[in-house]
């Protein structure tokens, strides 16, 4: 499009040189191309500054109640909050940053940002504590930590990326433009040769009508429209509810080869809740649901605090009061000592002081089987079947276990937590497998639960007890196979692998880790939402190629239109090439003009809305795009060329 602008500016100076109705027209439409290109990119650009004025919308001061070391709470400007600031937030207010809610739970509207009426719930201890700043708290208190600098929060980069402004090019867009370089610098040399054999025949080269014929002849219609084409990719992620913070990430996903995604609200809701308590032989309900809500005092996680209201409202347990919960908690309270839960013993407690001196766990069954053959005791066959059983239904079992200094570990029963596979899950895999796309389900839960979930979801592979270190490594082997991986997660976990796949959608309920660790955030939260990202991030590619393939293509019509015109009068032969019979030479020529610049006008469109994806090989899409914008490049400037000149021909001058 350089080369057109200066081809105008030329054609310009020459018209003004020796006048006429032929230069004044061809400069006219030179003129036009030039603006028809700048048009293309500014309404994929208009269509993103006003995503972004809606945006910014939702940025407001607002006041936030912040908590001192001391624990007093002062007000102070939003815009003065910084890293690790912590604020109370309670229902009907808006929250003043990006954070993660570390204490309480609460209903939250996203409606701003997400356009989702619905409200959510965010939490503390889960994978879904991540709150944005400027949606408004509905329910209850929380306590969010601020996570994001001043000018540096979720809607603030969302308004520069959807403006385009940090848009960056593509492998295959840079690609694609060395192509169009190459092509113009050949057509160059080509209209130069054809100049010099026009002087060498006798006849006057026309500085004029060499530069209509160099611009109908280089790949303009792609030229113009390549950047919009890219600007709208990333648009219609966004109309869609996902941000794109690249444009290589929404082209990857458009050969994407390996989906990974993790279980626990991506496949299934990722509420696991405690559902049933099971005791071992020879012990109580009672018991264990005492045991089983004591070793959950100090776990804050959605699935412990499951288990205590199991506890106390099924079961009758008589609970501690929010004051004692706290001293536990706070490590204050004597009377326990609080056995955290880590990736390598995978299971929590507490232990017991005093005269009663007593160790309670929970966990995995494999970790407790460790723990209790450690001091010589062992899981009864009635637990071990019980396991199993809850596994294979599509549970999580934990195992509970106590241990005095007197006697060996015992396992008391077994704690039920379910999650359920989010509906329509088997049907949306069944269609990335016809995309090419293996999906494969990554867990932490044992491999008899996994294999149930895997099932039921209808994936093709899973992989159990994963640890993050486990995901990575499975990436990265994939890629080592030359695939390209995207990856969904939503905890902090996940964060490694989300920064390692080829496309990482992160999403908007999740932490803040993981979400910074990806280069796409799902506002919906729908893992199933990747279907719509492959799917745009084939029809981009898809795109680009069509239009190129239209443009080369039309590019032919355009040779039988100028060049029999311009030496039909030194060789009459050529003029058996003049197959659309048009008047005469000056207005084949403009009418070529013409019809270039309008082709930019028709395609801005297409080039926004972008070709329809279907499902296929890629043989198949290659012959389909040659058929329709192959064969249509031909034929359709033909017709507009021959439909111009009828009119051309009529304007004095032009005979």
């Amino acid at each position: 499009m350089f080369v057109v602008y200066l081809g105008a500016v030329l054609a310009t100076a020459l018209a003004i040189w020796q006048s006429s109705v032929f230069a004044w027209l061809v400069v006219a439409w030179l003129w036009f191309t030039v603006l028809f290109a700048g048009l293309a990119e500014a309404v994929a650009e208009g269509r993103g500054r006003a995503q972004a004025d809606s945006l910014r919308k939702v940025k407001r001061d607002t006041v936030a109640r912040r908590i001192a070391e001391d624990g007093t709470i002062t007000e102070v400007p939003g815009a003065q909050l910084q890293l690790d600031d912590r604020i109370v937030v309670e229902a009907g207010e808006v929250i003043a940053g990006d954070g993660d809610v570390v204490e309480g739970i609460a209903t939250v509207d996203e409606s701003a940002v997400t356009g989702e009426s619905a409200p959510v719930v965010r939490e503390s201890g889960g994978d879904r504590s991540a709150v944005t700043g400027g949606t408004v708290v509905l329910s209850d208190r929380i306590v969010v930590q601020i996570t994001t600098e001043p000018g540096q929060t979720f809607v603030d980069r969302m308004i520069v990326l959807v403006e385009g402004s940090a848009r960056k090019k593509t492998p295959n867009e840079i690609a694609l433009q060395i192509l169009l370089t190459a092509l113009t610098l050949m057509f160059l040399l080509a209209v130069v040769a054809t100049g010099v054999m026009m002087q060498y025949t006798g006849a006057v080269a026309d500085p004029i009508r060499l530069i209509a014929l160099l611009v109908c002849l280089i790949p303009t219609t792609i030229g113009a429209l390549l950047s919009a084409i890219g600007i709208a990719g990333m648009d219609r992620l966004v109309q869609r509810n996902v941000l794109a913070m690249s444009g290589r990430a929404v082209e990857a996903a458009g050969d994407i080869d390996t989906l990974l995604m993790d279980k626990t609200g991506t496949i299934t809701y990722g509420h696991r809740r405690a559902t049933a308590l099971h005791p071992a032989p020879g012990v109580s309900a009672a018991e264990l649901a005492d045991i089983a809500y004591r070793c959950s005092l100090a776990d804050d996680t959605p699935e412990g605090r499951s288990i205590g209201e199991l506890c106390v409202q099924r079961y009758e347990v008589i609970g501690l009061s929010d004051d004692e919960l706290a001293l536990v908690r706070s490590g204050t309270d004597e009377r326990y000592r609080v056995v955290p839960f880590t990736a390598t013993t995978r299971m929590s407690g507490m232990d017991l002081a005093g005269e009663c001196a007593q160790q309670l766990r929970k966990g995995a069954a494999d970790a407790l089987t460790r723990w209790v053959a450690a001091s010589g005791g062992m899981i009864d066959a009635a637990v071990a079947a019980k396991v199993k059983s809850v596994s294979s239904a599509g549970g999580t079992p934990l195992v509970v276990g106590t241990a005095t200094e007197d006697r060996p570990a015992q396992v008391l029963g077994v704690i039920e937590l379910s999650d359920v596979v989010k509906p329509g899950m088997a049907e949306r895999f069944a269609q990335l497998r016809t995309m090419g796309i293996r999906t494969v389900m990554i867990t932490g839960d044992n491999p008899l639960t996994a294999r149930a979930i895997a099932e039921t979801a209808g994936v093709d592979d899973f992989v159990a007890q994963a640890t993050p270190e486990d995901k990575l490594a499975l990436i990265r082997a994939e890629q080592a196979r030359g695939r390209l991986v995207a990856m969904t997660g939503d905890g902090t976990n996940d964060a490694p692998a989300l920064a390692q796949a080829d496309v990482g959608v992160a999403m908007n309920s999740g932490t803040s880790a993981a979400k910074e660790a990806g280069n796409m955030v799902d506002l919906d939260s729908d893992p199933t939402k990747l279907i719509e990202v492959v799917a745009i991030g084939k029809q981009l590619l898809i795109t680009r190629g069509a239009l190129a393939t239209f443009s080369l293509a039309n590019d032919l019509a355009k040779y039988f239109a100028i060049l029999p015109a311009m030496f039909a009068a030194i060789y009459p032969q050529l003029d058996a090439l003049n197959i659309m019979r048009l008047h005469s030479a000056q207005s084949a020529i403009v009418s070529a003009v013409i019809a270039n610049a309008l082709i930019i006008v028709a395609l801005i469109p297409l080039s926004l809305r972008g070709v329809k994806y279907r499902s296929g090989s890629a043989t198949r899409l290659l012959g389909r795009n040659l058929l329709v914008f192959g064969i249509g490049g031909m034929i359709t400037p033909f017709v507009g060329i021959a439909l111009i000149d009828l009119v051309v021909r009529l304007i004095p001058g032009m005979g």
